[in-house]
């Protein structure tokens, strides 16, 4: 299996496929942002019954929640409603580089541990959830221009509603050779930290918001895309270990 996924071109995931399963996965959803769209996750998080949910990294935007929406705060108050000890399933929440900085009060704010990478088994295979941000040196190295990017990029999608115009430069940054070699970085080092560390069999990471499913040297590398992307992406892993990247609209 060889598949980078399209935003454009992706078929659907239907919630009639997907609407009892083991374990939801979705990354990037930068709450607080003008790209944020905490509404629809909520929607579709309230009709899935699930066991696990994995917010795999950079939740918030920022830690300025005075940015945070009426919508955001909904989501958070769902989250943090779901970490009931009464109710069937698990919440797993692993930092992302725009979420770090300040754990202790994120946990305090939904009561749920915060993990820097997280493994568990299911259906016979090791799985491991990590952002990918740590295999990604440009981030690092150029945390300044990053976020000036990361500026500009919103202000885009906030005068670009609907993402047509935003969509076109995604497509474009997703062709260029130097987009790619980052991506395919972080694929290929999160798959051999899985592999290596965990004796993973799935390595999933979110941070390039570039959907991906591809087998790695044994291992088969998933990465969730972004949620402030239309149509969003996220991963679904059925009772019987499927594993597949669906899209919402």
């Amino acid at each position: 299996m060889d598949t980078t996924i399209d935003d454009d071109n992706a078929a659907l995931g239907t919630l009639a496929h997907a609407a009892n399963v083991d374990t939801v996965i979705v990354s990037d959803l930068h709450l607080g942002s003008a790209m944020s769209r905490s509404k629809q996750l909520t929607e579709l998080l309230r009709q899935v019954t699930y066991k696990r949910l994995i917010l795999n990294g950079d939740v918030f935007d920022d830690l300025n929640f005075k940015r945070l929406s009426h919508d955001d705060w909904e989501f958070l108050s769902f989250i943090r409603a779901s970490t009931n000890e009464r109710l069937a399933h698990e919440l797993v929440w692993v930092i992302g580089n725009h979420d770090g900085g300040a754990p202790e009060i994120l946990t305090h704010l939904l009561g749920i541990h915060i993990h820097e990478e997280y493994v568990w088994q299911h259906g016979g295979q090791i799985f491991l959830a990590i952002h990918g941000h740590q295999f990604d040196a440009f981030v690092s190295d150029h945390t300044r221009v990053v976020d000036i990017a990361i500026w500009a990029y919103s202000v885009w999608q906030k005068l670009d509603p609907k993402h047509r115009a935003s969509r076109l430069v995604r497509q474009a940054s997703r062709q260029s050779k130097r987009w790619m070699r980052r991506s395919d970085k972080v694929a290929n080092e999160a798959s051999a930290h899985g592999k290596a560390t965990y004796g993973a069999h799935v390595v999933t990471c979110g941070h390039t918001h570039h959907a991906m499913d591809v087998m790695i040297d044994g291992v088969r590398y998933l990465n969730s895309g972004s949620w402030t992307d239309k149509p969003s992406t996220y991963i679904i892993i059925d009772h019987d270990g499927d594993i597949a990247v669906h899209t919402c609209l």
